[in-house]
């Protein structure tokens, strides 16, 4: 993949998972990566998995907020404000920071390219996850906000939603292998549930900032390996204008009868 010899990129959370493997991609075409973590012996690995494709890159031990990637998954009826707190800090709060360090750096530099990682649960909602729902569904308004912020800066910003087999999504396999086990079936595989491996996966986030991807901005882009798929923007889909203010009488004429707009649910397989 052409365009990253020499394109300076900052990867957060890179001592495992997707963070891990989107470096050493990132690095083995050329770029000059800075990787962190919080985890010194963890991020040492990566730093080793870089040297070993002959990729510049920059060790920085630290969290942006609080120790990333993170989750804190109970129900909402039964979820603790220490709970809510937790995943906000890390996910929200840290792409804030992160975001605005990056931002106020490129605005110098003549711009740049923020990537957010968001989750389905930020799009379509998730049982159990009301925090981290919240917090990758901010991350979205955050994104739509630095397009309209500073997109005239030469800055621009799209989000990955990555499919992928981590330490994060393993209570997925986990459940279904229960479930299957429970109906006397083999325990289904990642691949056939819709999660491709870190490194098919980081090849997506490789190429979002690859020069190919140059004319996205404020795009969310799904990706496992196999599937890839662009979200939607958020759009009015039915309006009505009046003349004087509307009652409630007035609102039923126009809107009682109107078919509610369907709850997406993505597809993980074909």
């Amino acid at each position: 993949m052409e365009g990253m010899d020499g394109l300076r990129v900052v990867v957060t959370g890179s001592s495992r998972g997707i963070g891990r493997a989107a470096a050493v991609r990132l690095g083995a075409l050329g770029a000059r990566v800075v990787i962190n973590g919080t985890q010194a012996s963890a991020l040492a690995e990566t730093a080793a998995a870089l040297e070993a494709v002959g990729a510049e890159y920059r060790m920085v031990t630290g969290s942006v907020a609080e120790p990333a990637g993170i989750v804190r998954d109970r129900t909402l009826l039964k979820m603790s404000v220490e709970e809510w707190d937790d995943v906000i800090a890390v996910h929200l709060r840290g792409a804030f920071l992160v975001t605005q360090a990056a931002a106020r750096a490129m605005k110098e530099s003549g711009g740049g390219h923020i990537l957010q990682v968001v989750s389905n649960s930020g799009l379509a909602g998730g049982f159990g996850q009301a925090n981290y729902a919240a917090a990758k569904a901010g991350m979205m308004g955050l994104l739509r906000t630095c397009v309209l912020e500073l997109t005239r800066l030469h800055i621009r910003t799209n989000a990955l939603w990555p499919i992928a087999e981590t330490d994060m999504t393993q209570v997925v396999f986990d459940r279904a292998s229960e479930a299957a086990a429970k109906a006397g079936a083999d325990a289904p595989s990642p691949a056939s549930l819709g999660f491709g491996s870190t490194e098919a996966v980081a090849e997506g986030l490789a190429w979002l900032l690859s020069s190919h991807a140059s004319a996205l901005n404020g795009q969310c882009l799904t990706f496992n390996g196999r599937k890839a798929a662009l979200w939607s923007h958020p759009q009015e889909c039915f309006e009505v204008f009046a003349e004087d203010p509307m009652n409630g009488e007035a609102l039923t004429q126009w809107l009682g009868s109107t078919t509610p707009q369907p709850l997406a649910r993505p597809k993980m397989v074909p």
